[in-house]
């Protein structure tokens, strides 16, 4: 009889505890997590060299000239199907008591696939010339260049949903 109500307390908690998106999206999060996945794009950028560097820079620079607040409001457009795609890897963490950083990293690739499927279905979608192109030429190195940055997402999450 304890182990029913006890099982019965936990579902009713974990019905109670919000989703990512909830928590990334809240009124008092929204614009601090746009701001640090704006630093983290950044960085991640600034750190490819090589060709593929250049490439990516190139690319970057052309799709954050479109107009300005571009990349920031496409940001704080997709954060909740973001926060939803990567939202089954947090809860592994959080039910396995791992920390979020350390399990995303050792996910990037189903952390990347969740956050590309997106972006595909998005790309798909643009009516800008300059978006569909530019992620059309980047997409073939898109899934190395998201998991080399799943480590600082995750952290990014950690700080802001702990």
């Amino acid at each position: 009889m304890v182990l029913l109500r006890r099982s019965a307390v936990l579902r009713e908690v974990s019905h109670t505890m919000p989703t990512l998106a909830e928590v990334l999206t809240s009124d008092t999060q929204r614009a601090k997590v746009v701001d640090d996945c704006l630093a983290l794009i950044d960085l991640e950028v600034a750190d490819k060299g090589g060709l593929s560097g250049v490439a990516l820079k190139a690319g970057y620079a052309a799709v954050k000239g479109i107009r300005p607040g571009f990349v920031r409001q496409v940001v704080h457009d997709l954060l909740p199907e973001f926060a939803a795609a990567v939202e089954p890897v947090y809860q592994e963490a959080k039910g396995e008591g791992r920390p979020v950083g350390a399990h995303f990293a050792a996910h990037a690739g189903r952390v990347a696939d969740g956050l590309l499927a997106i972006t595909d279905g998005k790309a798909q979608r643009t009516t800008s010339g300059v978006v569909k192109a530019t992620y059309e030429r980047l997409r073939g190195t898109a899934k190395k260049n998201v998991e080399a940055a799943v480590p600082r997402l995750g952290r990014l999450i950690e700080k802001h949903a702990g």
